[in-house]
């Protein structure tokens, strides 16, 4: 693929506004498809570096933002950043780009932007994804995990808590290198950023109707390895138009772990996709 090229954005969001970094593959003569890959809680648009290559084709424009809070984006000051919000960023930024109309592909944190973006701006998208995500909401115990996390994120920082965040998302036997990678990729997060995006994940409400209303093709993507969400929460639909894609050998990274795999799944999906 064209070399991704690093820039960003200044945008109008709900309480001013928001520098939003992402890196962009324009290809040479336009985009015949637009493409934005959400990233997960404590990641950054690095988490797809390994499968851009794999799933570029000409005329296919792929985007990869940092979250609010998370990378090289900016952290503007609340105490929850709501994936209503955060899906607003996304279509903010696609204004800020000239993009009408594009498919969203969201891994974890970035499945549940995806889905409020599915609600709130459809008439934007030509199709929607979950990677390791669900369109359940959090229940009881997770909702006392994400009030745990904010409370050790203000105790002990953000470096310490990526650190024991970030090896619980891969399948017991990936590489240890991969694990460090990602966990130096979580240091990058702002501290008050990484609470208000838990915050955020705790309040969203359950959006497995959308996928289930939705006349857009839908592809839900799982991990067999995933101890953070299982398959059946993923795989919450079969209605025709929706692809699931199950991956053998991964935890919740699967962009990571087994790109290749990932790659295939995500490159099927998207070429049925015109626009």
């Amino acid at each position: 693929m064209n070399v991704l090229s690093l820039a960003n954005r200044t945008v109008e969001c709900h309480n001013g506004a928001l520098t939003i970094a992402y890196a962009d593959s324009l290809p040479e003569g336009g985009a015949e498809q637009n493409v934005i890959l959400l990233h997960g809680f404590c990641g950054s648009s690095a988490y797809w570096e390994q499968l851009l290559p794999l799933i570029s084709k000409p005329g296919r424009r792929i985007i990869v933002p940092d979250a609010r809070g998370h990378g090289r984006s900016s952290s503007p000051r609340s105490d929850v950043y709501s994936m209503e919000i955060m899906a607003d960023d996304v279509a903010a930024l696609a204004d800020q780009l000239g993009i009408a109309r594009f498919v969203v592909l969201g891994h974890s944190m970035g499945g549940y932007a995806s889905l409020a973006l599915a609600e709130r701006h459809a008439d934007r998208l030509l199709g929607f994804g979950l990677v390791h995500s669900t369109g359940y909401p959090d229940g009881e115990a997770a909702k006392g995990n994400r009030d745990r996390a904010v409370k050790k994120i203000a105790e002990e920082g953000i470096e310490k808590f990526a650190e024991g965040l970030v090896p619980n998302l891969f399948a017991p036997e990936a590489e240890a290198r991969l694990v460090e990678h990602a966990i130096q990729i979580g240091h990058q997060t702002s501290a008050s950023g990484a609470q208000a995006s838990a915050l955020g994940m705790k309040e969203r409400p359950d959006r497995r109707s959308v996928i289930d209303s939705s006349e857009l093709p839908v592809l839900l993507v799982a991990g067999k390895m995933d101890g953070v969400i299982p398959v059946e929460r993923t795989f919450t639909s079969s209605r025709s138009g929706v692809r699931q894609e199950l991956l053998e050998q991964a935890g919740h990274m699967g962009m990571i772990e087994t790109p290749q795999q990932m790659a295939d799944a995500v490159s099927g999906y998207l070429d049925l996709i015109k626009g």
